[in-house]
């Protein structure tokens, strides 16, 4: 299904499920380079073994509160070429705005609770190694409660709801299957956020991924 085999670094305090996590990992063809508990060992083990993506959990030891993502927020900064998949059962609105805020690729926030199968998890994982996106719808709406600038407020009811999907990684031919209309439809839309963005096309800006961030940041607050 995948071309290469992704190496993973994993960050999480519950031993059991990290163990669980390293085993079904393997499985579906990831590798493992390192495990952390602590956000020190995450950052450690990104600067040693530069994995293709970081999975993160929000809150470690020892305050157990926001140290995962601060992290996530440290290795962004540090080594962009690193995915970082935070993967945690809460929603920290303000620091996701912070991981968002940069404009680099390669960001994902998924909820625990709300992942069925190991399948849609790793596809994330390839998403966001590969410089995509991908976002849990709830993540998206927490986020776009905040107040909204300008750029946001030209936006479409129509264009709301493309963009949202497009945030929660779905391909034009996706969107245009949940929202019942034509792929050219949807293409229509994708354009004119590009347009009301002021977002032009080069040969080396992702567009798509670029609309996302800047809708997520402005809307964020």
């Amino acid at each position: 299904m995948f071309n290469r085999r992704l190496r993973v670094l994993l960050a999480e305090d519950s031993v059991v499920l990290r163990d669980g996590m390293v085993e079904l990992l393997g499985a579906r063809g990831c590798e493992v380079v390192a495990t952390a508990g602590t956000s020190p060992e995450l950052l450690a083990g990104v600067a040693e073994h530069r994995p293709d993506v970081a999975v993160v959990d929000i809150r470690m030891p020892p305050t157990h509160t926001d140290e995962g993502i601060r992290a996530a927020v440290e290795i962004r900064a540090k080594t962009p070429e690193v995915g970082i998949l935070v993967f945690s059962q809460h929603i920290e609105t303000a620091w996701a705005s912070r991981l968002l805020a940069g404009g680099a690729a390669g960001i994902g926030y998924l909820l625990k609770e709300r992942v069925a199968r190991t399948s849609e998890f790793v596809a994330a994982l390839h998403r966001v190694a590969e410089g995509g996106v991908a976002l849990d719808p709830e993540v998206v709406t927490l986020m776009m409660r905040g107040g909204r600038r300008s750029r946001v407020d030209t936006l479409t009811p129509r264009e709301h709801e493309v963009l949202e999907l497009m945030a929660q990684g779905h391909s034009n031919r996706s969107v245009a299957a949940l929202l019942v209309v034509s792929e050219r439809a949807v293409e229509k839309h994708v354009a004119a956020v590009f347009t009301k963005f002021g977002l032009r096309a080069t040969h080396t800006d992702n567009r798509r991924v670029k609309a996302v961030l800047t809708y997520l940041a402005e809307s964020g607050g």
